[in-house]
């Protein structure tokens, strides 16, 4: 690693943000889609929120968003109105985001008609005192193999291109396609997230030690956690969202002057 991370420098006036991520959004999980919009209109709120991927479950382009009469079903009414949701709160809570690995191809547009600015994965946030590096954290978790040539393949300029070029419908099919695999590999590994592939520790060190931070902060994996690394070193891994989950789950990370704390947002 050469070039820096980019850094966003908090403004004085912040006293707490949150972090979330992996809600996994979409039309037929109405619960975890209430308990976000609660989230949402929750006062009072922090002074910015950072969704650091996979806000939706999929998202095959910009064009879900547009109007179109012929085409206007469910799924697309249901985008327009997470877009509507979001937009409303960051007119008042800047919000940022760091794509997931299934929100990748949230572009300019997209990211415009919610109100959200992107941000590069791993940023590094200046707040509080601190040096915290923000990630998806997919592209750490190195020993899954085909999903790092797969990642690599669809997060290169001409493959975007190609796909968004084909019709949104096609899209779609495709995108089914892609998360019917993805869930029969997950079924094939067990229901333990324990035994799918995780974040690589010598990795995420040489990361914290290029911005020179001491907390990674990241979702992906679905493992809500505090792992020491290094010493001075740690990473705390973001929580999924699932409100049916027995016990349900909902949790943001909240930054302060006092440091890393767990909240719920149920």
């Amino acid at each position: 690693m050469t070039e820096r991370f980019p850094e966003l420098v908090a403004p004085a006036s912040w006293r707490s943000v949150e972090l979330i991520s992996d809600l996994h959004l979409h039309a037929g999980d109405p619960a975890t889609h209430a308990a976000w919009l609660a989230y949402l209109a929750r006062a009072p709120r922090p002074d910015a929120l950072f969704i650091l991927g996979d806000l939706f479950e999929v998202w095959v382009g910009d064009d879900l968003l547009a109007p179109d009469e012929a085409h206007d079903d469910a799924d697309r009414r249901f985008w327009r109105g997470c877009a509507q949701a979001l937009s409303g709160f960051a007119r008042h809570t800047p919000t940022f985001f760091i794509a997931g690995n299934r929100d990748f191809l949230l572009g300019p547009e997209g990211l415009a008609a919610c109100g959200m600015t992107a941000l590069h994965d791993p940023t590094v946030l200046v707040f509080a005192g601190q040096r915290w590096l923000l990630s998806h954290g997919d592209a750490l978790c190195l020993a899954d193999t085909d999903y790092q040539g797969f990642r690599a393949q669809v997060r290169g300029a001409d493959w975007q291109r190609d796909f968004l070029a084909r019709p949104l419908v096609e899209r779609q099919a495709i995108a089914r396609d892609l998360r019917s695999r993805s869930e029969a590999r997950k079924r094939s590994l067990g229901p333990d997230p324990g035994l799918w592939a995780d974040v690589d520790a010598h990795a995420a060190t040489a990361w914290l030690e290029h911005a020179g931070a001491a907390t990674l902060i990241h979702g992906h994996t679905h493992r809500p956690a505090e792992h020491a690394l290094a010493p001075g070193r740690r990473r705390l891994v973001l929580s999924d969202w699932d409100a049916l989950a027995q016990p349900p789950r909902a949790d943001a990370l909240r930054l302060s002057e006092r440091g890393a704390q767990r909240v719920s947002a149920a």
